[in-house]
């Protein structure tokens, strides 16, 4: 289950809206609405937390590895960087589109290829100096 189908379920089954989770998280209404829209992620793991809190579930419960994943590459080397990460993603699922692979072999192709990511992260800080890219 995405992001944005959690967050709406236990917004729901909070008997929330989105304006009362808004005012309760200090996020805006607009900002909810794109997460449960799909376009848009949190960019920062605090925002996780206070969703989490609010809506009175774990935090582990809205993020999964992809997330931790996304949110890792941004806190590491910037949003340049969480744009990659979520083109990655976004790629590497439309790969399995319609597929019959089974998840967990999907689970462990998506972990070779984070940890290739940040392989190359490291190879690039290393010659190029530049750990913001």
């Amino acid at each position: 289950m995405d992001f944005k189908d959690k967050l709406k379920n236990a917004r729901t089954a909070k008997g929330l809206s989105q304006i009362e989770l808004a005012e309760q998280t200090g996020i805006s209404r607009r900002s909810i609405q794109n997460y449960e829209l799909g376009t848009k992620l949190p960019k920062k793991r605090e925002t996780y937390t206070r969703l989490a809190e609010a809506l009175g579930i774990d935090e582990t419960v809205l993020m999964d590895e992809t997330i931790d994943f996304v949110l890792r590459a941004n806190e590491q080397y910037g949003n340049n960087a969480m744009k990659q990460a979520l083109d990655l993603v976004a790629d590497v699922r439309a790969l399995w589109a319609g597929g019959e692979m089974a998840e967990d072999d999907m689970d462990e192709i998506m972990r070779a290829l984070q940890e290739a990511y940040w392989d190359a992260k490291k190879i690039n800080r290393k010659y190029a100096g530049n750990s913001n890219e």
